[in-house]
């Protein structure tokens, strides 16, 4: 048998079948229907909806949006120990770092940072990057770009 859309059923007695209401009293959901007796709940569409839970309206107990959205860039960071890991003369940029799953998410620009010590030499291409992992870089014989956002 094919797996498809058309063909797939679900198991036995997996789906329980719907309450059958008002069908008489020997279906044991007769006379009030499980409503209870008289009152508002018992009647038809007598349920007070999400607008008021009692006193307070529900979207009065939520709770209030507040602080701000910061306009501050927020960038995809990199350390230098995980680039120590590549060869001689690699070009090091988001897309290769994303291909090596070392950033992830959405696309974001991307910032070299770290001070750790690097023997291998890279090339480096990242939007922004720390003075310190700049000169770390620059010590190993590597070079690094800076590149526009795109």
């Amino acid at each position: 048998m094919v797996l498809a859309l058309n063909s797939l059923r679900s198991p036995a007695k997996s789906r329980r079948s719907k309450k059958r209401l008002g069908r008489g009293n020997a279906s044991g959901h007769g006379t009030y229907s499980t409503r209870g007796l008289k009152g508002q709940r018992a009647r038809q569409g007598g349920r007070k909806g999400l607008g008021q839970l009692g006193v307070k309206h529900f979207v009065a107990r939520l709770p209030k949006v507040r602080g701000f959205k910061s306009l501050q860039k927020s960038f995809a960071t990199v350390t230098i120990d995980r680039l120590a890991t590549f060869p001689d003369g690699t070009v090091v940029d988001y897309s290769f770092l994303k291909s090596k799953r070392l950033v992830r998410g959405p696309v974001r620009p991307l910032k070299l940072i770290g001070n750790t010590k690097l023997t291998v030499k890279l090339k480096v291409k990242v939007q922004a990057v720390s003075k310190g992992a700049q000169a770390v870089v620059e010590a190993a014989g590597g070079q690094v770009e800076i590149v526009a956002v795109k």
